[in-house]
């Protein structure tokens, strides 16, 4: 067994997340042996009750809940710290109004802490997430059993075609610790959509997998003011653009990683340059229309054959459809996806 002091360190970053802790806190405690967790609630510098609550939460779970207040650095900051401050041999970033589900928990952690023992343990855990939105009845869960064999380490190689708009989001992920710090991971501070960046960069570094076909993460959506909300995201689409800048800069060239690899980071980067060009034409804002042609360009300047191959999309090309009637189809199709999925 490696000396780790623990299998699993959950990470939740919080501000302003007093009333939703307990909820979430609570069901990374709902394994049946939390001796080898660590619960790590980064407090990153709220103006509620969320650090009072988080150190009484530390109080009466010692040894798994920890509290760590630092000055306010957005949720990117709080993602670091807690990398930084994980003892676990893998971690799993949870934001504090998100929560797993108590009856996969114990699933997860029994593929985890059978990698303690394996001469090659695996890099990277992925599982299903749900879309646990406030008005609809009917939760969509995101899984990948189209595309990866469960139960067996895979590399990227051994991976299937991702669907149109499928990709493996941060609540998916369970990554290894050391393979996120050896990738050098720094998310931005005081910025919106980092998971974006998170659950990409590190890839490269990620060399064995495995998928369990469990719906172990929930995903609150639909409360007032979140991030995802569509009038949000047009107002902070700016930290959408830098998203996608370091997202490009981190996207390696093809034949230097293996070739599945390079397929899925082309199809992930066109994702989110996709969905930055929709926010920007949902702005109705002239100067956004500019900036999206710039974004598209910049891609190119980087690597014309990156830029090639994330403009070869589907996607992408229905996102660069020419003036009004293209940017009307965006606008409508946006809107037919949101109500059919209800992703903001």
């Amino acid at each position: 067994m490696t000396n780790t002091a623990k299998t699993l360190t959950f990470v939740i970053p919080a501000y302003n997340m007093e009333s939703y802790l307990d909820r979430c806190v609570n069901s990374l405690l709902s394994a049946s042996d939390t001796r080898d967790l660590e619960v790590l609630i980064v407090d990153d510098g709220s103006k509620d009750g969320t650090l009072e609550y988080a150190r009484k939460l530390e109080r009466t779970n010692p040894g798994v809940v920890r509290a760590i207040h630092q000055e306010n650095k957005g949720h990117g900051g709080a993602v670091n710290t807690g990398i930084a401050a994980a003892t676990g041999m893998y971690v799993k970033v949870v934001d504090a109004d998100d929560w797993v589900d108590p009856q996969a928990i114990d699933t997860v952690l029994a593929t985890l802490r059978a990698q303690r023992e394996a001469s090659e343990p695996i890099d990277m855990l992925v599982t299903n997430y749900v879309y646990d939105k406030v008005t609809k009845r009917h939760k969509i869960v995101v899984n990948f059993r189209h595309v990866m064999e469960t139960g067996r380490v895979l590399g990227w190689d051994d991976l299937g075609k991702f669907g149109l708009a499928q990709y493996i989001i941060m609540h998916a992920l369970t990554f290894r610790t050391q393979v996120v710090r050896d990738s050098g991971l720094q998310l931005p501070e005081h910025t919106f959509y980092v998971d974006f960046y998170y659950s990409y960069q590190p890839f490269p570094w990620v060399k064995r997998i495995q998928y369990l076909d469990v719906p172990f993460y929930h995903y609150f959506i639909g409360r007032e003011g979140q991030s995802v909300q569509t009038d949000v995201m047009i107002r902070r689409v700016d930290q959408l653009r830098l998203v996608n800048r370091l997202m490009t800069e981190a996207t390696p060239e093809r034949g230097t990683v293996p070739e599945g690899l390079y397929r899925y980071m082309i199809h992930f980067l066109a994702i989110e340059s996709c969905v930055t060009s929709a926010f920007l034409i949902l702005s109705r804002d002239p100067a956004n229309y500019v900036k999206k042609t710039e974004l598209w360009d910049a891609i190119d300047a980087y690597s014309p054959a990156i830029g090639k191959d994330v403009r070869a999309k589907l996607m992408s090309r229905a996102l660069n459809l020419p003036g009004k009637p293209g940017r009307w189809i965006v606008r409508n199709g946006y809107l037919i996806a949101e109500r059919i999925v209800g992703f903001n």
